[in-house]
């Protein structure tokens, strides 16, 4: 009778903690991040970390004990992905300054003050893009483990180029000859990272570039290829760079047709499965705008995690934005985005939400959101096209597309609502109601 009793209290234990790990959405408008028609009256069973359901109101059964969220009102998608971040730095205006003084601080303050940053932003996804090798693994490592918040990331580790810039040694690997390129890819595939970041690679050999990227793949990695210069961009494509990024420092008003024949020529090639790009536009694009109303800067979501000390230094360091050395051809590059956007858009390219967040004066709170908007609202990119280049493509470019990037039952529950038409107001994004990632509420 005993152990009957025992059987029975276990079982039902067991039952209520099950019912109590439910969470139910219940009525917003579903924009699954597969690029049909949102589902209306929606319900999303969350059980644990993972999607267990998705039906409508009236059609679905919730389970009794589950904890019902209210998303009424609401469009529901998946969470955002931020294809190209720099979570050891924070909007400073003086990288040499910034490396120096808080190398030391990367990995226990600055990266996961970032990563929390972006987290509350409604992103669940990042993958960054140069760092110290061993602050990437860690941190990255902390946020799997839930002892810091932040989004799943990513990492690349130091960036692998032809030689290192005086004094970042410690984030960026130099190459010298096939066989060290090699070694350097093996290194860090040893280490565990995602993927690997190539830059200045036009001043490689070709040889060089061709190990980087032939080792890469060997271990599984996908290479992601800087791209400010068309020979970098003409580089890449002969190795077999998988995702470029940027559209280009100079201001010539489009790609080289040569350029453009060779990226044309890949897209074609569907064998070889999509050419992912990120052309982070955004900070270039704004710069006029923040120059002409720079109240964005006093946004203190920038603050989270940082001492009031580092908070002070990066104010101090940006507290004259139109004389920043970095900025100051933007004015002719701004006219060139479009056209370089669109242009990678119309031959065949997969283009990729990212923002290199972390540049001067462009915040781990604010960048992702406002990407969207510069390709909705001043490229003419439909916003259904944007919000899959910031969920379902990022998550196939990463070979997770089974885990997250949808709002599928079985993958895990990386989920945003916001109040509103966000199909018709992309930037109600600036301001995500609800957050949850893998299952737990953050907002």
């Amino acid at each position: 009778m005993r152990i009957l009793f025992l059987f029975s209290y276990l079982l039902f234990s067991f039952f209520a903690m099950g019912q109590n790990n439910l969470k139910a959405l219940v009525g917003g408008r579903l924009i699954d991040g597969f690029g049909g028609p949102p589902l209306s009256n929606s319900i999303i069973l969350i059980e644990g970390e993972k999607i267990k359901a998705i039906g409508q109101v009236g059609a679905m059964e919730i389970p009794k004990g589950a904890e019902i969220i209210s998303t009424e009102g609401m469009d529901v998608l998946p969470g955002l992905w931020d294809m190209h971040v720099h979570l050891m730095i924070n909007g400073h205006s003086n990288y040499t300054y910034w490396d120096s003084t808080y190398l030391s601080s990367f990995e226990k303050v600055i990266m996961p003050s970032s990563a929390h940053q972006l987290l509350m932003a409604g992103i669940t996804s990042a993958r960054d893009l140069g760092a110290p090798l061993e602050a990437s693994i860690n941190v990255r490592n902390r946020i799997n483990k839930g002892e810091i918040p932040g989004p799943t990331i990513y990492v690349s580790g130091p960036f692998i180029q032809h030689e290192p810039y005086p004094g970042t040694e410690e984030f960026r690997w130099g190459v010298k000859g096939v066989a060290d390129a090699r070694a350097k890819v093996k290194k860090l595939a040893s280490a565990g990272v995602d993927c690997i970041k190539l830059i200045d690679h036009d001043q490689m050999t070709m040889d060089e570039v061709m190990a980087v990227v032939d080792e890469a793949h060997k271990h599984g990695l996908s290479v992601v290829g800087h791209s400010h210069r068309p020979e970098e961009i003409r580089r890449g494509m002969l190795a077999g760079v998988d995702c470029f990024e940027h559209t280009g420092l100079s201001s010539a008003p489009a790609y080289p047709d040569d350029v453009m024949a060779m990226i044309k020529e890949r897209t074609a090639q569907m064998n070889k499965g999509p050419l992912f790009w990120t052309p982070t536009v955004e900070g270039l694009y704004n710069y006029e705008n923040l120059i002409r109303n720079p109240e964005k800067l006093d946004n203190d979501c920038w603050h989270l995690d940082l001492p009031q000390a580092i908070v002070d230094d990066i104010k101090q360091s940006i507290r004259f934005p139109g004389q920043l050395s970095y900025f100051q051809l933007t004015n002719i590059r701004k006219p060139t985005l479009k056209t370089k956007v669109l242009q990678l858009k119309e031959a065949g390219v997969v283009l990729l939400i990212g923002t290199d967040s972390g540049i001067p004066m462009k915040f781990h709170c604010q960048s992702t959101w406002n990407e969207l908007d510069v390709w909705v609202n001043e490229f003419g990119i439909d916003a259904m096209y944007a919000i899959r280049a910031a969920t379902y493509w990022p998550s196939v470019a990463m070979g997770v597309s089974d885990k997250v990037g949808t709002i599928s039952e079985g993958k895990y529950a990386d989920i945003i609502a916001v109040k509103g038409d966000v199909l018709r107001h992309i930037v109600l994004l600036q301001d995500v109601d609800l957050i949850i990632k893998h299952g737990k509420r953050y907002k």
